[in-house]
């Protein structure tokens, strides 16, 4: 493959700030004097598909959803997507039924959970703290992940999770208060690692950075862009 045919793929619009968020990144990471110097990207921000967390905890729509991911996947693909970010975190739940009718996007799915459990485990950290969705943290899809590698994960209570809503409502919405920043800001800070498991929770990160003090964040979308950026370069 040539950088000429190097084209990435997103999946997007869960939710929509998340995805503009990635493009942001994508722009900052692919830097060039000239636009042509970066790969061509694609993103497809499907913000009607049925919630992910819904789909998974209480099987709502998930035939739907499934539908949509398909859809978007065969799309990506035929316009010469050659890497596909899905931008959510609960979304990757449904990747084996995705994979069972579309089996050549397997090799082009860039999973933002298995490489950031992979960046921690190179980073030799042995414990770290998962912020994400209820979905994602009842899947134990990072959890398994991590385990496996012989890494901790601690995740919030369940009588936190609404807490943890309200922190990625905020960015879906675009609406910001001082209670969701110090909810945010309490929640991070708790251990010295930390994984941003939602792709809303990158965008607060940005946002309060300067109250920060956990040491090492995980960004799992931002870790997919580096890795398709080494990818490029070795084109």
């Amino acid at each position: 493959m040539s950088k000429n045919n190097f084209t990435i793929g997103v999946l997007g619009g869960m939710g929509t700030y998340a995805t503009i968020h990635l493009f942001e990144q994508y722009a900052e990471e692919f830097k060039a004097e000239k636009e042509w110097d970066r790969p061509r990207i694609i993103i497809d921000n499907r913000c009607t598909m049925p919630s992910r967390v819904r789909a998974f905890i209480y099987n709502e729509n998930v035939d739907i959803l499934v539908s949509e991911m398909v859809d978007s996947m065969k799309h990506l693909i035929e316009s010469g997507c050659t890497r596909i970010i899905l931008a959510c975190n609960t979304s990757h739940l449904f990747l084996p039924e995705i994979y069972k009718i579309v089996p050549e996007a397997k090799d082009k799915v860039v999973n933002i959970i298995y490489n950031c459990v992979e960046r921690i485990k190179e980073d030799k950290v042995k414990e770290v703290y998962l912020l994400a969705s209820e979905g994602t943290i009842d899947s134990n899809i990072y959890q398994d992940a991590l385990t496996r590698e012989g890494i901790k994960c601690i995740v919030p209570d369940k009588s936190e999770y609404s807490l943890l809503r309200d922190c990625i409502e905020a960015v879906k919405q675009n609406k910001y208060s001082d209670d969701v920043k110090n909810t945010f800001v309490e929640l991070i800070n708790r251990y010295d690692s930390c994984i941003l498991g939602c792709t809303e929770l990158p965008i607060l990160y940005s946002k309060y950075l300067e109250s920060v003090t956990c040491n090492n964040v995980y960004d799992p979308l931002l870790n997919a862009v580096k890795i398709l950026k080494k990818e490029y370069e070795n084109e």
